[in-house]
């Protein structure tokens, strides 16, 4: 069975007077285990990786597979939009010790089918870990078909994809087309049940940075059968959800986070910004009914 299976949280990286708050990282970690996540992606888009140096990437990665300590998977952001560094950032996820990388499709460049597969060949040959393929379309402006990531499927080591298109026609034609033991883990919260009743593995979940004990239960009803139960999580979960995308990813988080008192800062590296007072007053609503903090 993969152990790329149930609510893996992407989870937000914590700045503080613009460095990385290592204590506030721990913090965060402990706080996932605790509340039974699954497992952990640190330096994910949700992790604001495209704004940090290697070597805070590297720390980052270190810190997240040390406090871990072997409870639950550690799946390492190592994507970049150059080959070269995804394969230099995922020789060090191996070094650390992570259970798998995590590889987005490279961004901005806009490669042909041929060239992604040709990616993630280079990747898997020159480094010999588990990898997740990240496809995520809002992101990179490249859609990674159904056919392709059939053909990459065939390489020994990539061993699943994070399917974040929204799309259960892609997602189940992704499912159909590659064999039994392929991770397909849902990008998107919202499709994360679906993605489970057709035959994925779980989610790596925005979401479970404030929520972790509901994510996971819902994952563990969808995985375990119990529809009913995981259909009546979703929807309990479903304006948190949302609230979570009120603003760009990850400020909605990170803001939830400082106001539950779990970070010192919800300041995002720019070129983000700090959540509008709209969308602010929007999301606090929503939160209080959740009961993630009091009115």
């Amino acid at each position: 069975m993969t152990p790329f299976r149930g609510a893996f949280v992407a989870i937000v990286t914590p700045f503080f007077d613009g460095k990385i708050d290592e204590q506030g990282l721990i913090d965060l970690i402990k706080f996932q285990i605790e509340n039974g996540t699954h497992g952990i992606v640190p330096c994910g888009t949700t992790g604001e990786s495209a704004t940090m140096s290697h070597e805070e990437h590297h720390r980052v990665v270190e810190l997240t597979i040390k406090t871990v300590n072997g409870r639950v998977p550690v799946l390492a952001g190592t994507g970049s939009n150059s080959t070269s560094e995804t394969i230099e950032l995922t020789r060090h996820a191996k070094e650390a010790g992570a259970a798998g990388a995590l590889v987005i499709t490279p961004y901005y460049n806009k490669p042909s089918q041929e060239g992604l597969y040709q990616h993630f060949k280079s990747v898997a040959d020159e480094v010999d870990i588990p990898i997740i393929m990240y496809n995520v379309p809002s992101r990179t402006s490249i859609n990674m078909l159904p056919a392709t990531v059939a053909r990459c499927a065939e390489i020994k080591n990539v061993v699943g994809i994070k399917e974040a298109t929204g799309n259960l026609n892609q997602i189940s034609e992704v499912i159909h087309l590659c064999p039994d033991d392929f991770a397909v883990m849902s990008g998107d919260d919202f499709t994360s049940m679906a993605t489970v009743a057709v035959g994925g593995t779980g989610v790596i979940s925005v979401t479970s940075n404030v929520e972790p004990k509901g994510m996971a239960a819902m994952m563990d009803a969808a995985l375990s059968d119990d529809m009913v139960k995981a259909r009546e999580l979703h929807y309990q979960l479903f304006p948190l959800m949302q609230a979570m995308f009120f603003d760009t990813n990850p400020v909605p988080a990170k803001t939830t986070l400082e106001l539950m008192g779990k970070i010192k800062s919800a300041t995002p590296r720019q070129p983000l910004w700090t959540i509008g007072d709209d969308a602010l007053a929007k999301m606090k609503k929503v939160i209080i009914e959740y009961g993630l903090i009091s009115g």
